[in-house]
């Protein structure tokens, strides 16, 4: 990549990264990114897949597969920490994930198609919504048009802090692990501080549940059995002294390498739940957010990207497990094979969804470099 051509690129995600927007209401994103595109002359053009989801096609000379690159619109609600002059400018949110740099890697990808079509099949540039939540591809998946570019392979990359930029890294099988957070809602009965046994607190119950949840998952080493229960927020009553508390609120993060595990995970969870509560005489309800399920990459997809790294120059160090966060990605791999690979992003790099986390601009030719000798490998 020329320098040239690097700096255009760095200038595109400097621009991203000032107008980060959440789960779900990536409109602005959408709309940059829709613009850029049209000026690389897709075949096709969707947008507003699965919410504001936007889809580039690149038509090939003769029949073939369709080969789908993915990366994620949304951001974070995180305040970001930088003096960089291209910050952003939404107070409350920040692209502190890496999204900007993922965007700007497949993004120019459309150069290089509008330059050069696929000698067979296509190429499918897939910028997904609401990542964050694990409801974007879903959504996207959903959608009655997706059945129109519907891959037989698709891939994506996620940067990773802590190894040295461009150091590229790939897992066979198990990929991300299954999330999911569950939020405990407990009700009694509230009453004067003055007197506190003619109420029903939850107060006692809470206790015995901040210990509880977290022993039923203490981590550890990332085999089959692998369980990760985090407590992420807690709140009793309302913030006053004069009221015996009559209800609160546990919320708890469960994590697993395998859909297996997390379904007994749940089980057991609820179960320990349901007991402390008729104990105390509370009634529960309990509920689902950001549900991810496992993400597993495909041998041969994971295959392809070893010889599409080799043949772009980059060596890639195998693991035999797993990233402890959670990706959605893993829904594509239901009908294509798919592999995601990790691009490293700094050895002293904060960790993801860090305030001060920034996309290390050097990382973007490795990526685009990875995903070009992918699409060569297949498509020809």
């Amino acid at each position: 990549m020329t320098p040239d051509r690097l700096a255009q690129l760095m200038q595109l995600r400097h621009a991203l990264h000032q107008i980060p927007e959440v789960s779900g209401a990536e409109e602005k994103t959408a709309a940059f990114i829709t613009g850029y595109l049209r000026g690389y002359d897709p075949d096709q053009l969707l947008t507003g897949l699965g919410g504001h989801g936007v889809a580039a096609v690149y038509d090939g000379v003769a029949e073939g597969p369709t080969v789908m690159i993915r990366c994620e619109l949304d951001g974070l609600p995180i305040e970001e920490i930088s003096d960089q002059p291209y910050r952003s400018t939404h107070a409350g949110r920040g692209h502190l994930c890496g999204h900007d740099g993922h965007m700007t890697i497949v993004a120019a990808l459309a150069e290089e198609l509008a330059a050069r079509r696929p000698a067979r099949g296509r190429a499918v540039l897939l910028f997904q919504p609401a990542e964050e939540t694990g409801q974007g591809a879903r959504a996207v998946l959903a959608d009655s048009r997706f059945a129109q570019i519907a891959p037989d392979y698709a891939f994506s990359l996620h940067n990773l802090p802590g190894r040295r930029v461009g150091d590229v890294a790939l897992c066979s099988g198990a990929a991300n692990c299954a999330s999911r957070g569950m939020r405990i809602r407990l009700t009694g009965k509230t009453s004067h501080a003055a007197a506190p046994q003619d109420g029903i607190s939850p107060a006692g119950a809470m206790a015995q549940l901040l210990s509880g949840l977290v022993a039923l998952g203490g981590g550890g080493d990332l085999g089959a059995d692998y369980a990760l229960v985090t407590l992420t927020h807690a709140r009793l009553g309302e913030a006053t002294f004069g009221i015996a508390p009559g209800e609160g609120e546990v919320w708890a993060t469960l994590r697993t390498v395998n859909d297996a595990r997390m379904e007994r995970l749940i089980a057991e969870a609820d179960d320990l739940i349901r007991q402390i509560c008729a104990e105390c005489g509370l009634g529960v309800e309990i509920s689902f957010d950001d549900v991810f399920e496992a993400c597993t990459n495909d041998g041969e997809a994971v295959a392809i990207l070893q010889t599409a790294c080799r043949a772009a120059g980059h060596p890639v160090a195998l693991r035999d497990q797993p990233q402890r966060w959670s990706e959605d990605f893993g829904q594509f791999g239901k009908s294509a094979r798919a592999a995601m690979v990790w691009l490293g992003s700094g050895e002293m790099q904060p960790q993801l969804h860090n305030p001060d986390y920034d996309f290390p601009d050097d990382a973007i030719p490795v990526g685009v470099s990875i995903f070009a000798s992918t699409l060569k490998e297949i498509l020809g």
